[in-house]
């Protein structure tokens, strides 16, 4: 399978800029290079922070700019989210027995899972007993199939406290359902705008930078936000029985070198020392 991981989209409502940047125009091209590149992915997954304040105009922009996306997709919120504004634009978007924005994803041999990590009113994350409840059963109805969880706030630090200080707070209940659980083979997650990779509890994890503004990759400051302009990205995740690959791609770089200046660079005897067969 071919998937696309968006997150942290930040829009606000029309005709407002975040961080000097446009959120909205920003989101557009990333459609677009999605709906250019990845025709043949089974669906697009968004991670969370859509709305920056939870605007029911953002949603509805939000709304607006996924009508051109050529592929099946799935919401989840994030901490700038709120889930009654959110559910009054997409009302169709599955709840748990709680109201938690919490559901299964199912493909023959497979299973994902969008997990709620929101604590409304905080920025911090959590895990509730009642959703804990629900990510057990659902694990254990997976009948044998691996499982991925897609999720806004890690449950662990990755070593920039700024974001630290919001993973999921008290994620003892979360940490006990799935750690050493062998069906779980990724966690996806949002909310630190950077691209992280690595495991926790025996699980790969990965992260990825958002559509709008990125945080720096400060190993020093807490507050405030140390925030920067850095690329926005999506990840291509691609997933086989026994691997799964995770690419990050700038949409908005137009670098790539022409055949021409390749070319020319190849047939340059001024330079010095034999040329590269490749990279």
């Amino acid at each position: 399978m071919k998937i696309i991981q968006v997150s942290d989209l930040h829009l606000v409502p029309d005709g407002q800029i975040l961080y000097g940047l446009d959120p909205r125009e920003r989101l557009r091209a990333c459609i677009a290079a999605i709906n250019a590149e990845q025709k043949d992915a089974d669906f697009c997954v968004f991670t969370g922070d859509l709305a920056n304040a939870g605007r029911t105009e953002a949603y509805e922009m939000l709304r607006e700019c996924l009508e051109p996306l050529q592929l099946p997709y799935y919401l989840g919120i994030g901490n700038h989210d709120k889930r009654q504004s959110f559910l009054d634009v997409f009302p169709d978007v599955q709840r748990d027995e709680n109201g938690f924005i919490q559901y299964a994803i199912d493909f023959p041999g497979v299973r994902f899972l969008m997990l709620d990590t929101v604590e409304e009113g905080e920025h911090w994350g959590s895990y509730c007993a009642e959703r804990a409840a629900w990510l057990d059963r659902e694990l254990g109805q997976s009948d044998g199939k691996p499982v991925y969880l897609f999720m806004h706030h890690p449950p662990f630090e990755i070593g920039v406290p700024s974001q630290d200080n919001l993973r999921i707070r008290d994620a003892h209940l979360f940490t006990e359902i799935v750690a050493g659980n062998n069906r779980i083979r990724h966690i996806f997650h949002g909310h630190v705008h950077r691209p992280v990779c690595g495991s926790w509890c025996g699980i790969p994890v990965s992260a990825l930078r958002g559509t709008c503004h990125q945080v720096q990759l400060d190993l020093v400051t807490v507050e405030p936000i140390p925030l920067c302009h850095e690329p926005p990205a999506y990840a291509m995740i691609l997933l086989r029985h026994d691997q799964t690959i995770v690419h990050y791609h700038d949409f908005l770089d137009k670098s790539a070198i022409s055949e021409t200046q390749a070319s020319d660079y190849r047939n340059d005897k001024s330079i010095a020392g034999p040329l590269p067969a490749s990279i």
